[in-house]
């Protein structure tokens, strides 16, 4: 199929996105449009406009500052996977990248279009709960930072306006003691996750007497949004990893992958592999 007919609008600054956001109601942002032209060509979506955003400057940077890393929106996933600020500092996010589709739609896509999309079996999006992020947003009202338990909303829904543009987030750089785990399963590599998990935690000791602390899972491909698994952390912080995956509590659904029986199988399996690498890394 072919796209329904739209104008299109290629603009230079953020105030005149928010204008034209403002003036035509059903317009889109285009960034890499590796989600939005699939729903373009598929009549899912069928805005008037199509505003490229494309040519803002300053939102391509990566950063390491102030003891965190930030990320503008129009970094594409490829640029991310090469910078050495992003593996030193973002590791978890370092981990997570080689699994974003294949090699052309990392080359295209944005991390700020893989947040703002909020696809509940992407990575980004758990990464940056997993990791206690933020997202930068400017709208009609100026600039405003929302952090990421606020920021997902449900299926494809987020704290963002129609009047909004998602400019940068920004996560906590790593430390020496930070431990960082991910791993996801997926019928071909590239495809969606069947169910994922990101993690990160805290080594806190030295030798034989270290522990994890500070535990954050987070789980996608099993609900609207990312899902910490509260229940779990707490019982893998004791180190005690059988009892933490007879804490999941994860409610999956069935879809087309799989069913929520296998769903949640294949979340304690992964529990299992990520506390692996989490502990690991601690010794």
């Amino acid at each position: 199929m072919k796209p329904a007919p739209f104008a299109y609008k290629k603009v230079r600054t953020l105030e005149e996105a928010v204008a034209l956001l403002a003036e035509h109601k059903d317009a889109r942002l285009l960034a890499g449009g590796q989600s939005l032209i699939a729903t373009l060509n598929m009549r899912l979506s069928a805005p008037s406009l199509l505003i490229d955003i494309n040519g803002i400057g300053g939102l391509d940077g990566i950063a390491h500052k102030s003891g965190t890393v930030e990320i503008g929106a129009l970094v594409r996933h490829a640029q991310a996977e090469r910078s050495e600020t992003i593996a030193k500092h973002a590791p978890l996010i370092a981990r997570a990248l080689p699994h974003i589709g294949h090699a052309a739609i990392r080359n295209r896509g944005t991390l700020g279009g893989s947040i703002a999309f909020a696809d509940p079996a992407a990575e980004l999006p758990a990464c940056l709960m997993a990791l206690d992020g933020e997202v930068d947003v400017t709208g009609p009202k100026g600039k405003r930072t929302v952090e990421a338990p606020d920021f997902f909303k449900g299926l494809f829904e987020t704290a963002l306006g129609p009047q909004d543009v998602l400019t940068a987030i920004r996560v906590p750089a790593a430390s020496k003691d930070s431990r960082v785990g991910f791993a996801e399963l997926a019928r071909r590599h590239g495809d969606y996750a069947i169910v994922g998990l990101a993690a990160c935690a805290r080594a806190d000791g030295k030798g034989n007497n270290s522990r994890l602390a500070d535990v954050r899972l987070a789980f996608f491909g099993v609900g609207a949004t990312p899902l910490r698994a509260k229940k779990a952390e707490a019982a893998l912080a004791e180190g005690n990893v059988d009892a933490a995956v007879a804490a999941l509590d994860l409610d999956p659904q069935d879809d087309v992958q799989a069913t929520a029986a296998v769903k949640k199988h294949l979340a304690g399996m992964l529990l299992r592999r990520v506390a692996k690498q989490l502990m690991e890394a601690r010794a």
